[in-house]
């Protein structure tokens, strides 16, 4: 009877191991389009808005020529739309600018909303906001945010519980800076904290956020130090702990990361500190310890700048710069 018993403590031990596994698993991947009038793109992001989901990124002959503008596409049922330039950098003067890093963002009140950047660089651009009242199908005229407001620089933000909106920016022009930038009124009034870096010390860009019980905040940045670097907040973002290096790897490419509705966190990044690839999806339950990846691509290759969501129906949506010639789409159920 013993060795029965055993067997049978080490199966049920076993059952109860799978069935708390947090690793998510792949449920349906694909490209957003085959063919586009561009021949480069970067950047993607998605959403879910009216019942469906968007998608957006920049695409021109490649990044930082002035014909990169704004792509969309959507997606009703089994089929997305083809791309379609939603916005471009051309100025009043007829001068025309590169158009950069775009970030859809579905509040729970209110129009669709896409932020992006116009300027010959980083270091010199400015941040644009356009909005969709019916899923990103049409779009408003462009509207340029103040001075020194740059909204969400790459990843979506988070909405707070009294509708603020909080947003993970950075700055390229006096170092690597990152700031929190917040509003509720996308067009007119924002608040910024920060630089929340001394980029002697640590260069850091593009902030994703994750929200943990009681209000605390934390934020995972691109570095130039080999690492994802986090800090932390306790009272909603208005002030931040010094930035710290993570135990995990980043070969200066963008991150991106979501809390899931059940209070675990996904993050997906390239695990590497040289190129970009492989692109993996870590999980944890804490900020602070991260599972053995899940690995979304590993051949040679680019596979970088991922977007990620959660979905109403719970399924996990990502899009990412594929060899910069496509946007691939996954599903996990997480």
């Amino acid at each position: 009877m013993k060795p029965l018993l055993s067997l049978f403590a080490v199966l049920l031990v076993s059952f109860f191991v799978r069935a708390d596994s947090p690793q998510p698993q792949i449920v349906a991947s694909e490209f957003v389009y085959e063919k586009a009038p561009f021949r480069q793109c970067h950047a993607s992001t998605i959403a879910e808005s009216n019942g469906g989901l968007v998608a957006a990124w920049f695409g021109g002959t490649r990044e930082k020529n002035p014909d990169v503008g704004i792509w969309v596409s959507r997606k009703r049922g089994k089929q997305w739309t083809a791309p379609v330039e939603v916005a471009n950098g051309v100025q009043p003067d007829g001068k025309r600018h590169p158009c950069w890093n775009p970030v859809l963002f579905q509040p729970s009140k209110g129009p669709l909303l896409l932020f992006y950047k116009v300027g010959p660089s980083p270091s010199t651009w400015w941040g644009m906001v356009m909005t969709s009242s019916d899923g990103g199908e049409t779009w408003s005229k462009p509207q340029r945010l103040p001075d020194e407001i740059w909204g969400p620089v790459k990843n979506k933000p988070v909405e707070l519980p009294d509708g603020t909106l909080l947003c993970g920016t950075s700055s390229e022009d006096r170092g690597w800076r990152v700031f929190m930038q917040s509003t509720r009124d996308p067009g007119k009034k924002w608040k910024s904290v920060g630089p929340l870096n001394d980029p002697k010390e640590f260069g850091v860009i593009q902030p994703c956020i994750l929200v943990h019980p009681q209000g605390k905040l934390q934020i995972l940045c691109r570095s130039k130090q080999g690492k994802i670097v986090e800090s932390w907040s306790n009272d909603g973002g208005k002030s931040w702990s010094p930035m710290k290096a993570t135990s995990l790897p980043n070969p200066n490419s963008g991150i991106d990361a979501v809390t899931l509705k059940d209070g675990r966190h996904l993050l997906v990044y390239n695990h590497t500190r040289l190129g970009r690839s492989p692109l993996n999806v870590a999980v944890s339950r804490d900020g602070k310890t991260w599972q053995e990846p899940l690995v979304l691509e590993n051949t040679p290759g680019e596979f970088s700048y991922p977007a990620i969501i959660q979905t109403s129906d719970g399924l996990v949506h990502i899009t990412y710069t594929y060899k910069r010639d496509k946007v691939k789409h996954v599903v996990l159920k997480p």
